[in-house]
């Protein structure tokens, strides 16, 4: 499982016309959406910034999926016209890219009696960037 954030922008005086077309997605892209993958997608908005995050099984094999798809060519070519920049679900794109996450576990107590750094151990170990 792949948890990828996403970052879109509305176009200007379309940000009542977004939120509209995303109070409840057709059903047969619910569908389509879930067929290729995707287990959620949540989407956020600050003024016209769009920050989505998608839990898929494999972010690559989705965009592919949904490339060749319908019901996804259709919703995209009706959305599109509300954003500044369209995906049209081509290249390789992957998301976002992560720079830090709390880890899962909190501060475990070193031998000393102190903490033991967690925040090092999180940059020892990487960033996941949330992914699962």
């Amino acid at each position: 499982m792949e948890r990828i954030a996403l970052h879109t922008r509305i176009a200007e005086g379309h940000e009542a016309d977004y939120d509209r077309e995303h109070a409840r997605i057709p059903d047969e892209l619910d569908t389509a959406l879930r067929a290729a993958g995707v287990h959620s997608w949540q989407i956020w908005r600050d003024g016209r910034d769009i920050f989505h995050v998608v839990d898929v099984e494999d972010y690559q094999r989705m965009r592919r999926q949904l490339a060749e798809d319908p019901v996804n060519e259709r919703w995209q070519a009706h959305i599109n016209q509300f954003l500044e920049v369209v995906d049209d679900y081509s290249g390789d794109d992957s998301g976002i890219r992560p720079v830090w996450s709390l880890p899962a576990q909190g501060l475990e107590k070193s031998t000393d009696g102190g903490a033991d750094g967690g925040a090092q151990r999180g940059a020892d170990k990487g960033v996941d960037g949330g992914r699962a």
